[in-house]
């Protein structure tokens, strides 16, 4: 089967797209993405969910591959979000056999990924990592995620790897890495500073950045506080693991010109020339669209899941 439908669940959106894997890499997928209601009840929110499939030219009776943020139990399809301010009505609900009883076209199995596993994959297999054996692929977005790749499988075990493969579980300077790198740090870091400096301005990461390029001090020493912290929390990692590349995607990623030398300043401040070569994602949009079609076709035909 090379027509695999899936859903890309975000903290504020869901994406439906049925991908060809049978394409070739630059193939585009087209897509229909509508909003959640991220703190609605249970029933709305999954309503809303697996509503956005009703727009598409389906397959029958297929298995669906459905990238979704942590926490949750991916094998059980079981959430888990029970105090992260997002999908709280989900907690210890079935999200698997609640979906296959609202999407359409009779489905006869559903696979759950992490969503920054699901990128990884899809720049591995039509992206900027592909042909790439070993592979850390970071997603900045609201809060930091990650993927360690090898093979195209993600590894989540073992002394090379973060706790569950996930960076985001790190401390830097002493603090949890998303107190230091993550949408809320990085504006809460700069509104002290200017606040200490006597000014007020209200700001989001992207008018940081932009900030920044007009040589702001405030802006331009909130990134290289940030993303060097991010640098120097994946420098021993990247060590033990030994990436031959690291694919950089997410909102963030779009001031990558920002962000990339603070990242490698902080790689540089581990060991000098320590950072692997780093690049940004080839397919920012539909790369976990592919990674979780690949995914589910990984799962019916009964290949393991992960590396360990």
């Amino acid at each position: 089967m090379s027509q695999v439908p899936v859903l890309e669940i975000g903290g504020t959106h869901v994406t439906a797209a049925v991908v060809d894997t049978g394409a070739g890499p630059l193939a585009p997928v087209p897509a229909v993405r509508q909003p959640v209601p991220a703190d609605a009840p249970a029933g709305e929110l999954l309503d809303a969910i697996a509503g956005a499939a009703h727009h598409l030219d389906l397959p029958e009776a297929a298995h669906w591959g459905v990238a979704i943020p942590g926490p949750f139990d991916y094998s059980a399809g079981i959430g888990r979000f029970r105090g992260i301010g997002k999908f709280e009505s989900l907690h210890g609900i079935d999200v698997g056999a609640e979906l296959l009883g609202r999407l359409p076209a009779g489905p006869r199995g559903i696979s759950f990924v992490n969503d920054a596993d699901a990128f990884a994959m899809g720049e591995y297999r039509a992206g900027a990592a592909a042909g790439r054996r070993r592979v850390v692929c970071i997603t900045l977005g609201t809060g930091v995620g990650s993927s360690f790749l090898d093979g195209g499988q993600p590894v989540v075990d073992g002394p090379e790897v973060p706790p569950g493969g996930r960076v985001h579980r790190l401390a830097v300077d002493g603090s949890p890495l998303e107190e230091v790198v993550s949408r809320k740090a990085i504006l809460r870091f700069y509104s002290d500073m200017a606040a200490d400096a006597g000014e007020r301005r209200a700001a989001d990461v992207r008018d940081i950045a932009g900030l920044a390029r007009t040589g702001d001090p405030h802006a331009t020493r909130t990134i290289r506080h940030c993303f060097g912290a991010l640098g120097r929390a994946l420098a021993p990692w990247c060590e033990r693991f030994g990436p031959e590349l690291m694919v950089f995607g997410g909102s963030m990623a779009g001031s990558w010109d920002l962000l990339g030398p603070a990242v490698r300043a902080g790689f540089d401040a581990w060991a000098p020339g320590a950072a692997p070569p780093i690049v940004t994602a080839l397919r920012p949009a539909d790369a976990p669209l592919v990674g979780a079609a690949h995914w589910a076709l990984q799962r019916s035909a009964g290949i393991p899941p992960v590396r360990t």
